[in-house]
C-alpha cells in the first residue's frame, strides 16, 4: 500500500510541475489586464496573448512529455 501511495503522489506532483508553466503564462495575462499594464488599444496585443499562452503550454507538454518518457523506462 505505501507503495501505490508513493506512485500516486510522484504522479501528483509531476502533473503539477507539467501545469506550472501554463498556469504562469494564464496569471501573466490576467496581470496585465488587472493592472492595466496593457488596454484594448495596445498594439499587437492579441499576437502577444497568443504568444504567452503557447509558450506556457508548449513548455507544459515538453515537460510532461519528459515525465512520460521516464516513466517508459
Amino acid at each position: 500500500m505505501p507503495n501505490a501511495f508513493k506512485v500516486r503522489t510522484q504522479h501528483v506532483f509531476e502533473v503539477t510541475i507539467a501545469f506550472t508553466p501554463w498556469v504562469i503564462s494564464m496569471y501573466t495575462l490576467y496581470w496585465l489586464e488587472y493592472g492595466e499594464v496593457w488596454t484594448t488599444a495596445t498594439p499587437h496585443r492579441g499576437k502577444i496573448s497568443v504568444t504567452i499562452l503557447v509558450v506556457g503550454m508548449v513548455l507544459s507538454f515538453l515537460i510532461r512529455s519528459y515525465f512520460s518518457k521516464r516513466q517508459q523506462k
